[in-house]
This record gives structure tokens, sequence and C-alpha cells, in this order.
């Protein structure tokens, strides 16, 4: 954590599952575990399949090369063609330093005319709400946490 912010060395990466190597899909599906099972203490089956989806994009901020920030994006027609934002995740060392904030942002610049959605835990609403997302459905508690359905409508 005595590495300076700096922004312009915060260089996110993307990538589908094929194209990752396998040192950098181990440090994805570890910071996730490290995050949401271990912090949050909620065993649940992280690997669900989805991340192998061709049109699956796992994008990343990493630092001296392993990830330290993370989130991954759904790309389906079950939602009326809206791009699905799910598993964000930064490294506790690393929170606070805007890293979630510039993977979200190069989801939303690189979603075009397409909705993007996301299932936020219903205390990042806020959050969420600052890059354009709206509450769209009722709220729901999954693995023990409240979530809020959101939306922000493309274009």
């Amino acid at each position: 954590m005595d590495e300076p912010v700096d922004q312009a060395s915060d260089v996110v990466r993307s990538a589908p599952f094929a194209d990752l190597d396998p040192l950098t899909a181990y440090g994805l599906w570890a910071l996730r575990s490290e995050v949401f099972v271990v912090e949050q203490d909620c065993p649940y089956l992280d690997l669900d399949g989805r991340d192998l989806a061709p049109r699956t994009r796992h994008l990343w901020i990493d630092r001296a090369g392993a990830p330290v920030a993370t989130l991954r994006v759904l790309d389906d027609e079950a939602d009326g063609g809206a791009l699905r934002i799910g598993r964000v995740a930064t490294a506790r060392a690393w929170r606070g330093r805007g890293l979630a904030a510039r993977l979200v942002t190069a989801v939303l610049d690189g979603a075009g005319e397409r909705d993007v959605v996301l299932d936020a835990q219903s205390h990042l609403v806020d959050w969420y709400a600052a890059f354009g997302f709206v509450p769209s459905g009722r709220g729901f508690v999954e693995d023990g946490i409240p979530h809020t359905p959101m939306r922000r409508a493309g274009g």
C-alpha cells in the first residue's frame, strides 16, 4: 500500500477467458474469492460457468503482475441485450483509489447504445448512481447481503 496513487499506471486490461494467461486468470479468481468468500463471509460457487462464455469480458487493473481490482461483463441477450456488470472486487489494500470506478467507466465507455445493468450491494447504490445507474426493481437478499437491481440507459 506504500505505492503512490498514479492513475496513469492504472491501465484497464480487458480480455475474454480464452485470452487470459493462467496466472492472470488465477489472480482474478483469487481476488474475487478473497473479497466475496473470505471478507464478506459468503460461501458460494463463484465459478458459475459464465466466465467462460465467449462474449464475457474480464476487466482488471494490476500491480506488479497481480490483479488488484476486477469486474466481469456478461454480454447476453437475457435482459434485452444489456451488458451486465458483476463480480466487482478490489483488494482491501487498494480500495479508495478509484480503481473500481476506472473499471466501471471503461465498461460504460464501451457500451455504446446498450443499456448496462447490475445488482448492486445496496450500500453501494449511491456510488453506482454517480455513474448514472438508477434502481430498476425490487431489492433482494443474496448470500445474506441486500442487493438492488440497477440500470443505466445506453446512449
